[in-house]
């Protein structure tokens, strides 16, 4: 980024049908900067680009550009002629591709030489010069995006829209554009604002997200940390926070928290490689009975099929000190009462906050057994493989246990812990990873 604000929009609300679909209190965007925009379906993304572009008529706020007020201080028609906007479609001529690429700065009486030269050099840029004669109507669906893309960029915009670009290609070519966009942005050191529901785009050519839900912006900021630390439920399930467990904070003690979550599971069905009962991980996790003070020992834990074992049956142990904080039900004449599960979270907490404890899949590693000693993984659990699917080039397990948890691995981990539906497995996530959000 360049720094220095160059677009701003205040208190901008749209209406459509007497209804509230766009409100925005505050939004600036730095020169250079490149802003994606993400959230799902009907969130708002493309009525804010419509609205930052003046193409949409605020019912209340307004819009400055470089400091100017648009509309008061700059006509409307003078700041869409510093813009460009790219669409999901490319909306191309019925011209040659150098006719589309010249066809802004034709508009803007610009000199035939130098146009010439600039549309030679956005062909090259974005690898169209074999197809500088084609007509727009024989080209791929990248191609026509391509096109379309140097014919925004010929024009030397001050900001760039672009509404959801990538979205019609299939995934190589798709993967090809983001590539070169990518590469030309940083070039460039355009300003770009994007609308997208792709993550992965996001996290790739953006310096910063906003997520939008119910046409507000519900967070902006880099991408680590919108990813990572959302700031509500709503936030973490759209950014892949697939875990999302209600809990309240029973301590907190130098920067960790203790968060006690109530299930209403059932303990799980536990197994063990035939032959080998020495890896069963019914006494992995931390159980306690009812009455029990977090620390002391338990006189029983759970066996594979759910009964009462005492703890040395199951080479089990309790762990007060949080490196394995599993508290499963215990079975009394036949019923099982609600789960509670403890597990430990880095952040600022208070003891008795009710909050959301958010995990990502890909911060869950799995070994088979008991881990060896202490890790610095304070949490872990007992769990049951429910699930493998594909994922790509990596697999994404679901597993069972006092938590419902997932997990991400690779084709070489699954093949060499020989994982299997219905195996037992110690899943482990250390404090850090355990993303913590303030209820009401």
């Amino acid at each position: 980024m360049n720094g220095g604000s160059i677009l701003e929009g205040r208190d901008i609300q749209v209406r459509r049908g007497g209804r509230l679909i766009l409100d925005v209190a505050s939004l600036n965007i730095a020169a250079g900067e490149v802003l994606s925009v993400i959230g799902p379906n009907g969130a708002g993304k493309t009525t804010l680009l419509q609205a930052l572009s003046v193409l949409l008529r605020l019912n209340r706020g307004e819009i400055r550009f470089r400091g100017a007020r648009i509309g008061v201080d700059i006509t409307p028609l003078d700041y869409r002629r510093q813009l460009a906007m790219v669409f999901q479609e490319a909306l191309l001529f019925d011209a040659t591709v150098t006719a589309n690429v010249a066809a802004g700065l034709r508009l803007r009486g610009t000199d035939a030489g130098e146009a010439k030269r600039i549309v030679a050099a956005k062909l090259e840029q974005f690898g169209i010069s074999s197809l500088h004669d084609r007509s727009a109507k024989t080209l791929s669906g990248g191609e026509a995006q391509r096109t379309s893309l140097a014919r925004a960029f010929a024009i030397g915009p001050q900001i760039l829209f672009l509404d959801e670009p990538f979205a019609a290609l299939d995934p190589p070519t798709r993967e090809s554009l983001i590539e070169d966009l990518s590469r030309i942005l940083r070039e460039s050191g355009a300003t770009a604002i994007m609308a997208t529901h792709d993550q992965g785009e996001a996290l790739r050519l953006s310096d910063r997200i906003a997520v939008m839900h119910e046409g507000r912006i519900a967070q902006i900021g880099p991408p680590v940390e919108v990813m990572n630390h959302p700031v509500d439920e709503s936030v973490a399930a759209f950014v892949g926070v697939e875990m999302i467990l209600a809990g309240r904070v029973v301590q907190y003690e130098r920067g960790t928290a203790t968060v006690a979550i109530t299930n209403d599971v059932g303990p799980p069905k536990l197994s063990y490689p035939r032959g080998n009962p020495g890896e069963i991980l019914s006494g992995t996790g931390r159980e306690r009975t009812a009455g029990e003070a977090p620390g002391e020992r338990s006189s029983a834990s759970l066996s594979s099929d759910g009964m009462e074992m005492p703890p040395e049956a199951t080479g089990g142990r309790i762990d007060g000190e949080g490196s394995c904080v599993w508290e499963d039900a215990a079975v009394m004449g036949g019923r099982r009462r609600p789960a509670t599960v403890f597990l430990e979270a880095a952040g600022e907490a208070k003891a008795g906050e009710e909050v959301f404890c958010c995990i990502r899949p890909e911060h869950v590693t799995l070994a088979r057994g008991l881990p060896p000693g202490r890790t610095s993984a304070r949490n872990s659990f007992p769990a049951v493989i429910n699930r493998i699917i594909p994922a790509g080039p990596f697999y994404k397990l679901y597993l069972d246990g006092s938590l419902p948890l997932s997990a991400y691995i690779t084709a070489q981990s699954l093949e060499e812990l020989d994982l299997r539906i219905g195996m037992t497995v110690t899943a482990s996530f250390k404090a850090t990873s355990v993303h913590l959000i303030r209820r009401g």
